[in-house]
């Protein structure tokens, strides 16, 4: 949807010296994104298969994340050379498909992190219930992309390849309802994507704190400062997430209910939709890292790496 602002505005400005400079730099930005976001969450897929226990009750969700973001990060190319070029050649399938890829990895994502969240509430809380399987988590990483995907539909089907009026055979992804009823889907996904979610977490976690303040000494054990330390670093993921999605949505729904009372000029429209993009797929570039230190995997594995290493040069040793 950014992608799709951003596009357009770039073929309806003039194209001076100081848009190209900036669009250029965009590029190289992204570009640099998608190579480092790539890596780190491959990385991540890697480490989980390698793991000796890839079965821990973060796996399922941790991959989940880690395939949210490979597939956001994987329109990169296709921003970067509709920059450059100014007009778009991946057909009405490509519209409908790659603009819609933030909606839906946006909402797969935080729903995830909602169902971590709320596993993690019923392990601390409710510790004598029986803890969700690993089939229970499957079908629950299932619901959650069906959930996202038919959120995401409507722009799927209202987006449409037209010619552009900005240059002779160029062409440009345009959304074919009027502004009122796009007015008014953003503002669903505002609310199924960052405030529904977002109160539901808030909820869950002011829920934990009162619980640990009442358990009094009861709590203060080695497991109680593993729940802690979990439960921090799935909502640093979700601090960041709220970081860099939150500015992208304030100016989604300020385009859209005062866009005539911002009066700004194309030129600065374009620098804060660049702003904005750029800030979403840096959220994509650092999960990685916040992922590795969420499980026992990513421990265990370079345990596992150091262990086998030194025997080997052991080994060597000996031979010589």
């Amino acid at each position: 949807m950014d992608t799709q602002d951003e596009a357009n505005m770039s073929m309806e400005s003039p194209g001076s010296d100081e848009e190209v400079l900036v669009t250029s730099t965009l590029s190289v930005v992204l570009t640099v994104m998608f190579l480092l976001g790539m890596a780190g969450n491959i990385y991540v897929l890697v480490i989980t298969v390698l793991s000796h226990r890839p079965v821990g009750s973060m796996c399922v969700h941790v991959v989940n994340l880690a395939l949210a973001d490979l597939l956001y990060l994987s329109t990169i190319p296709f921003v970067v050379s509709t920059y450059l070029a100014r007009d778009w050649y991946f057909g009405d399938i490509g519209c409908r498909l790659l603009l819609s890829m933030d909606l839906f990895t946006m909402h797969a994502s935080i729903y995830t992190l909602t169902a971590m969240s709320l596993e993690r509430y019923q392990v601390i809380v409710q510790p004598l219930k029986a803890r969700a399987s690993q089939c229970c988590r499957k079908l629950t990483s299932l619901t959650i992309w069906l959930i996202s995907f038919f959120l995401t539909l409507p722009m799927m089907c209202m987006m449409q390849l037209q010619d552009s009026q900005y240059g002779s055979g160029k062409k440009i992804c345009f959304p074919t309802w009027t502004p009122e009823s796009f007015r008014h889907y953003l503002t669903v996904l505002f609310f199924t994507s960052i405030l529904g979610p977002g109160l539901i977490i808030l909820c869950l976690y002011s829920c934990l704190v009162r619980a640990y303040r009442m358990s009094g000494q009861e709590l203060r054990r080695s497991s109680r400062k593993l729940d802690q330390c979990v439960m921090f670093r799935i909502f640093a993921i979700i601090g960041v997430y709220w970081a860099c999605f939150v500015p992208f949505w304030a100016w989604q729904l300020a385009k859209s209910y005062q866009y005539e009372i911002l009066g700004l000029e194309i030129s600065s429209q374009i620098y804060l939709n660049f702003g904005v993009t750029c800030l979403t797929y840096a959220n994509s570039c650092v999960n990685p890292l916040l992922y590795t230190l969420l499980t026992r995997n990513y421990r265990e594995y370079v345990t596992r790496r150091v262990r086998e290493s030194n025997t080997e040069g052991q080994k060597r040793t000996l031979e010589r």
